[in-house]
């Protein structure tokens, strides 16, 4: 990845669909200077206490077909949900001019939950996104390979 230049009080936004990093550049494009302003996390508990143990079943016209139904995937509900409050709370911080743009950085399917939950605000904010799970990285490390080639 070749390296990213971070605008002065730009937020980047480090997420997976447990956990999010927003984080302003105290420093300037050329040094920047990653800090850390809120962090958000969700716990996922087990799927076995988030539902029922067994998928349903669904009886036929006549009641002697039975099919089962496919079990409800908690933790990807759980994810959706993480990051559309996500994106609903940076659209606010938009709206209440605590930035101008900012950077997404989320894996593949992170970016793919909140593209849809995206306002006209965030898209019109959103400088960039890097498909790149960084949330499990200390900041100083995330802003090296941001900057880095």
């Amino acid at each position: 990845m070749s390296g990213l230049s971070i605008r002065e009080g730009e937020w980047v936004v480090v997420c997976d669909g447990a956990k999010a990093l927003v984080l302003q550049n105290a420093g300037d494009a050329k040094f920047p200077n990653l800090k850390t302003l809120e962090v958000f996390e969700q716990k996922h508990p087990s799927t076995h206490e988030q539902g029922a143990d067994r998928p349903g079943r669904i009886n036929g016209a006549a009641g002697t077909i039975r099919s089962a139904v496919g079990q409800t995937d908690w933790h990807d509900q759980s994810e959706q949900q993480f990051l559309s409050r996500l994106a609903h709370h940076l659209d606010a911080a938009i709206g209440a001019g605590k930035t101008k743009s900012l950077i997404v950085i989320a894996p593949p399917r992170a970016l793919g939950m909140l593209r849809p939950v995206y306002s006209h605000a965030l898209k019109g904010a959103l400088r960039a996104e890097v498909d790149k799970d960084f949330v499990k990285l200390p900041v100083h490390e995330i802003e090296r390979h941001l900057t880095t080639g």
